[in-house]
């Protein structure tokens, strides 16, 4: 979020006219370059459609834009909208479920009624297995918090859907738990984290003097690479590589795959087991989760 109010600017590509479609996903909706981005558009004259909170800025922008709102997704027997939930995990799902929706319907996915219900029994199973009360030996959410409590996680992954799981893993450590983190996708990850494997933050990175006191002092971050995949290795698979790369840097590896199904199952299980390791994470540190 920018500091400073109207600071946050986004413009249509220049080839925008009539027949094209707006999309705007928000969880918070006062965004003040959002309601400008959608006066844009009706002079332009492209469809707007929005989710948001219904009482928002971005509502009154939209209705005079002749728009759609869609709002977003409150919890069972919540009657207003809870600012405070914007900023955890679940928005995503309030605001990603409509979507959806709407782009089935529209014929660029396929995600109806019946993907969705797929979708939300994947994320029930996933919350049973990665949940408080199961122990962190059998819940794959705590024993990846376990594995990142002192460790700069390196988040690689293979596949359409674990990469942006991979992104938003990363901001939710930071947002959430107050973690640094960095992203990349494969085979990319490699030249471009490559080196943070073998310089200061190397599992085997100490200053030279030994027999120095530690007790006081703060434990150093180590690189931990955290290889999320949502597809079977391969022989185009740079998963061994990568594997073989920390390996050789005496570097650990988490690796987090869902179980097969589709690709919207898949990507759910992927963020739904990452965002119970950040609330984890958050918990550990003293925060919110």
């Amino acid at each position: 979020m920018a500091h400073a109010a109207g600071a946050l600017r986004w413009a249509l590509p220049g080839w925008a006219g009539p027949v094209d479609l707006l999309l705007v996903a928000t969880a918070d909706g006062s965004e003040p370059g959002l309601g400008v981005l959608v006066e844009q558009a009706y002079r332009r004259g492209c469809t707007v459609v929005a989710v948001a909170p219904e009482r928002s800025p971005l509502t009154e922008a939209v209705e005079g834009a002749h728009g759609l709102l869609v709002p977003m997704a409150r919890a069972p027997y919540q009657e207003d909208y809870d600012e405070s939930a914007a900023a955890g995990p679940g928005a995503l799902w309030a605001l990603l479920t409509p979507l959806l929706l709407l782009l089935d319907k529209v014929g660029l996915l396929s995600a109806g009624p019946d993907a969705l219900q797929l979708v939300a029994d994947r994320l029930d199973r996933t919350a049973e297995r990665c949940g408080p009360a199961i122990a962190a030996y059998s819940n794959p959410a705590k024993a990846l918090a376990g594995e990142l409590a002192d460790a700069l996680p390196l988040i690689w992954s293979e596949g359409d859907g674990a990469a942006p799981a991979g992104r938003r893993f990363a901001a939710t450590l930071a947002e959430l738990a107050g973690r640094p983190a960095l992203a990349a996708d494969l085979p990319e990850a490699l030249p471009r984290h490559g080196v943070l494997l073998a310089g200061a933050f190397a599992a085997g990175a100490d200053p030279e003097d030994f027999f120095r006191d530690r007790v006081e002092e703060q434990q150093a971050l180590h690189a931990r690479v955290v290889l999320l995949r949502d597809r079977p290795a391969g022989p185009l698979s740079a998963a061994p590589a990568a594997r073989e790369l920390a390996l050789s840097h005496d570097t650990a590896v988490s690796e987090i795959e869902p179980e097969e199904g589709s690709e919207l199952e898949q990507l759910a299980e992927l963020l739904a087991v990452t965002d119970f390791a950040t609330a984890y994470l958050a918990v550990a540190s003293g925060g919110r989760p």
